[in-house]
This record gives structure tokens, sequence and C-alpha cells, in this order.
């Protein structure tokens, strides 16, 4: 097979994602850093802590995304059926969502401070097309139409860098960056409507894939997600509370490097989950991804430590120039975190159920010894100490459930 070929052959199959997702990740991340440079620590502080928000809230879309890709992956013979009920469910579920976050706007502006209700009022708007895509695409990758859940994954990243830097340069503040966060999300959306708009034959139904079953299965996908999201974002949120606005900025703008770190290793993360899900691989799986996970953060964090001013860089310039010497703690947490995310995945993959209260109960922990704190390093000590307990048990439960068992394999908590 020619060069050419294979290349063809890569994209026109799963290759496609990786390529797409690692397009959405670079334009993700470079509207971030450009947000981070053109508003400077305290508006950066306030917008960090509305896509912080954000992110938690889509756990109900990747939820949706998994249950539509479970399904039709798993009884193709309903797709017509599954399709309708996904797409019924999703329209109202970004509804339901949207009008329950405009309901919470003055929570939203008084948790968040902000001290604007239009700028807390837009999550409830932005919320919609993520929840909306979700669906779209959960539908695409049960079908495994790789081709076009790669368009959907890279207007996912692109528009935002475009539309959003270009808002952020007119009118600086968090308001505008939010405005180019809910136009570019629209993109996707339309993409996938157009992907999907052709109507399907009705196929043989199934009182299985009902709409209630579906909400089920969907908030019960997002149960473990939201845990994590959770836990991973919810330090920006108390450092807006506990810290004066310049501080609380410049650890947004650490968490720049926090959240590359995290996601530097997801690649990781796809390629052992397979492995992580049979029982005769699951601890080899895990073992070695964890070790390779702990080595990219080692290496990211030896280059925040020996070349701050490099990492500098990444995160937003000059302006952030207090925290260089914080930033291979940040990498530290990355580090963690991304451990943590690869334990998470190892729950879903098993099928686990109890673990997800060790995530809840390090969440609590991290809010009441957070709003304690003063410093930056006060509150960054706290949320790693935190979250490496958690690594610890978790790791120590995890080895535990899958350890060799050549009878009976035990139930997994």
């Amino acid at each position: 097979m020619t060069p050419t070929r294979r290349v063809k052959q890569l994209l026109s199959g799963g290759g496609s994602i990786a390529v797409a997702m690692a397009i959405m990740n670079v334009a993700t991340y470079g509207f971030t850093m450009a947000a981070a440079r053109l508003l400077g620590p305290q508006a950066y502080g306030a917008f960090a802590s509305l896509m912080a928000t954000l992110l938690v809230i889509t756990v109900l879309q990747l939820g949706l995304q998994a249950t539509a890709a479970r399904r039709i992956a798993a009884e193709p013979e309903h797709v017509a059926q599954i399709e309708r009920t996904i797409l019924g469910v999703t329209y109202r579920a970004s509804v339901a969502l949207g009008v329950l976050l405009l309901v919470l706007t003055p929570l939203l502006n008084a948790v968040l401070r902000l001290d604007s209700l239009l700028t807390a009022a837009l999550v409830s708007v932005v919320s919609v097309p993520f929840t909306i895509m979700g669906g779209q695409a959960g539908i695409l990758q049960g079908e495994r139409r790789w081709q076009a859940l790669s368009v959907v994954y890279v207007l996912s990243g692109v528009p935002r860098l475009i539309i959003g830097t270009a808002l952020i340069a007119w009118h600086p503040t968090e308001t505008a960056a939010i405005i180019g966060t809910g136009i570019g999300a629209c993109f996707p959306v339309v993409a996938g409507w157009w992907f999907l708009r052709s109507p399907r034959d009705a196929g043989v139904a199934s009182e299985e894939h009902g709409f209630r079953l579906v909400i089920r299965e969907s908030f019960h996908n997002s149960h473990v997600l939201l845990a994590f999201f959770a836990l991973s974002n919810v330090d920006i949120v108390i450092a807006r509370n506990v810290l004066p606005a310049h501080d609380a900025g410049l650890y947004a703008g650490g968490l720049i490097l926090t959240k590359a770190v995290l996601f530097l290793p997801q690649f990781v993360v796809v390629i052992a989950f397979p492995s992580m899900s049979t029982a005769g691989e699951r601890r080899r799986a895990l073992t070695y991804s964890l070790a390779l996970v702990s080595v990219i953060g080692a290496v990211v964090t030896a280059g925040a430590l020996l070349v701050p001013q490099l990492a500098l860089v990444f995160v937003g310039g000059q302006q952030f120039e207090e925290i260089s010497d914080h930033l291979w703690i940040f990498a530290v947490l990355g580090t963690v975190l991304s451990m943590l995310q690869l334990l998470v995945y190892s729950v879903l993959a098993r099928q686990g159920q109890r673990s997800v209260y060790l995530v809840w109960a390090a969440f609590i922990s991290l809010v009441a010894f957070g709003l304690t704190s003063d410093s930056l390093r006060g509150l960054l000590s706290v949320v790693i100490t935190v979250d490496s307990l958690l690594l610890v048990v978790l790791l120590a439960v995890s080895l535990h459930v899958i350890r060799p068992a050549p009878d009976e394999e035990p139930i997994a908590p």
C-alpha cells in the first residue's frame, strides 16, 4: 500500500477524528491564550470562571452523546427510532437547561462575582447549542460517520477562535468573550443538522429506546463525568471568592497550563479505554497508561520549572509574570488531574458505580478547605493535596477491584 493510500484510508476512518480533535483542541487553546492576553488578569479571571461553569454544564452534552453512540452502535437496526428519540430528548434537555440557568442568573452572578446580570444570563444562552451538539455528535458517532463527525469537531473550535478573538479585540471584556463563544457554538449545531437532515425509514421499533429510558441513561452517563468536571473546575470559582480580583486572574492564568497538561495525554485515554473494558487486560492497561501519563506530566513540569519564561508564553505573556515561579506547581496539578481522569474512565470501562462517591467526597472537601485559603499558593496547596489524596485512594480501589480473579470477576464498586 502506497503512503498516499495509507493516509487516505486513515483519514476516511477513525483517524480523521484524531486530526479533527487535534485541530479543535489547538483552536480552543489558541482562543484561551488570546483571551488571556487581550483581557488581562481581572477580566480573564471572570471569563475563566464562566468557561469553567460551562465545562461543568457540558456533562449533559457528553451524557447525551454517550447514550446515542452506545445505543446506535449496539442496535443499528433501530437507528431511525433511536435518532428520533435522541434528538427529541436533546432539544427538550437543551431548552430545559437553558431555562434553568436563566432562572439561576442572579445566583451565578453572585457566585462568580461578575457584577453583570447580562453576562451571567449569557451562560444560559450558550448552554443550548452546547447541549444540542452532544446529541447530534452521538448519532454520528454511533453510525460511524467519521468524516461528518470530524467536521462537527473542527467547527467546535475554529469559529470560536476566529469570531471570539475578533470580538475580544474589538471590545476586551468577558461579555464579548462569552458572546464569541456562543456564536462559535452555533456552527457545529448547523453542521450536525445538515448531516442529519435526510429523513430515515421508520425501521423496527423497540420499547428499549423509549423517551424515558433514554433520559435515564443520559443522566446516568453524565453522573461520573459531572463529579470529575466539578472537582477539576471548582477551584477557579473558589479563587474568585477568596482571592483579590487580580490574584484570582493570575490563578486563572496558571490554570491554562493545568488544563493543557490535563488534555495533552487525552490520546492515552482513547487508546487505553478498550483494553480497560476487557477483564484480562484492565490491570495492565491501567498501570501502563498511568505510567505514561505521569511521564508526560513530569516532562511538562520539568519544562515549567527550568524555563518558566517559555511556559509563561503559553499562559498569557508578561501580564502573568507574577506567577512564573508557580507555573511548575500548576503543571503538577494538571498531571494529577490527568491521572485522575484516566482512573475515572477506568471506572466507566468496568461499569463501576460506587467509586464516583469518592470523587464527590473530594469535591466537598476541596470546597470546604479551599474557602479557608487566603493566598494563591495556599489555594494551590489545598487543591493539589485533595486531588492527590483522591488519586491514591481511587487507584487503590481500582487495583483492588481489577485484581486477578481466576474463578470470577469481582463486582465493580
